[in-house]
């Protein structure tokens, strides 16, 4: 089956463009519910696959040695924003573990909030590896190579025995067979994961559900999924779409977003993985309110909430609304 349209782009009365791409639901046992496009496509898992990654690092007790704050470890599966808080927890993790930023190896960015990207060059300062948005990740993977003494300096690469560990991890979690997972670099400089969209889904299913989690890594699963369900804000930011669902669901969802117009979620003990064709994340949010409102994820108060998201406005650069974003799609019941 091929990818399938998802999203139209309303501007006055004229449909103006189309997102296509592929959306799987499943259940934490790998059984598909539903499906949009191919759920066996092939892709990369980008930052989404940022809360499987650590899960060792619980796993090792290197988050008990360290003493993490459920914080700490919320801007450890993050693509977040720069904001204050952001730059306090990763800067917070680093003293913990007795390194500066100067150990990261992410590489440099201007904050995605522009708030916090005003500020910063009002102060004279430019960019550091901090304010990049994957800076609670590499601080997260330090913190597990300190715990293990591995070496600090090549910790990004394929074959240091941390990017080995966490590729296992990834295929354990997703049942996909570690010789078939796709490795490339991804945008911060470390490894990234290419398997299909039913396995990112069940990966998911499985961090909201931890019973079929592979043994070890239950109580892992269960301590992440807590800390970013209690610390949307560390997860993102303010305004963003991760953050709002996670807030806005109030402790029914766990979600993750990724570069190029990837997103998963879980809730209950389903996981739903998501890419957009051609990689534009502002398909995402009616893609993800279609399935949550078709399988009666979210209460009323939440739907209230999250009801910017349904159909997301166009708007022009004087902020006016001149259109809108509607799902295209229907659903089959299970």
């Amino acid at each position: 089956m091929q990818q399938a349209k998802l999203v139209d782009v309303i501007r006055g009365e004229l449909m103006e463009s189309q997102h296509f791409g592929s959306a799987v639901l499943v259940n934490s046992k790998g059984k598909t519910l539903q499906v949009q496009g191919q759920e066996d496509l092939k892709t990369y898992w980008r930052s989404a696959a940022k809360p499987i990654q650590a899960l060792p690092l619980v796993e090792s007790r290197a988050a008990a040695e360290f003493d993490f704050s459920q914080e700490e470890l919320a801007v450890m599966t993050a693509s977040h924003s720069g904001e204050a808080l952001h730059i306090r927890l990763v800067s917070s993790i680093l003293k913990k573990i007795d390194l500066t930023e100067d150990y990261l190896k992410c590489g440099t960015h201007l904050p995605y909030s522009k708030g916090a990207r005003k500020k910063l060059l009002a102060s004279g300062k430019g960019a550091s590896p901090i304010y990049n948005n994957c800076s609670g990740k590499h601080a997260g993977m330090l913190a597990l190579c300190r715990h293990k003494s591995w070496d600090l300096e090549n910790y990004f690469k394929l074959s240091h025995p941390l990017q080995q560990q966490l590729l296992s991890c990834v295929s354990r979690v997703s049942s996909y067979p570690r010789e078939r997972i796709v490795t490339g670099e991804d945008g911060c400089g470390v490894v990234v994961y290419g398997l299909p969209l039913r396995n990112m889904a069940l990966a998911f299913a499985r961090l909201s559900d931890p019973a079929e989690m592979p043994g070890e890594l239950r109580k892992p699963a269960e301590i992440i999924r807590e800390a970013m369900l209690a610390n949307p804000l560390a997860v993102g930011g303010k305004g963003r779409f991760n953050s709002d669902l996670i807030a806005g669901a109030e402790g029914r969802i766990v979600a993750k977003s990724g570069a190029e117009g990837v997103f998963c979620l879980g809730f209950g003990s389903r996981g739903l993985a998501i890419k957009i064709r051609d990689g534009r994340s502002r398909a995402v949010p009616p893609v993800v309110m279609k399935f949550l409102e078709h399988n009666s994820v979210l209460g009323d108060g939440s739907q209230n909430v999250l009801k910017k998201y349904r159909k997301p406005e166009v708007t022009n650069h004087r902020g006016n609304q001149v259109g809108f974003l509607r799902p295209t799609f229907s659903l089959n019941q299970e």
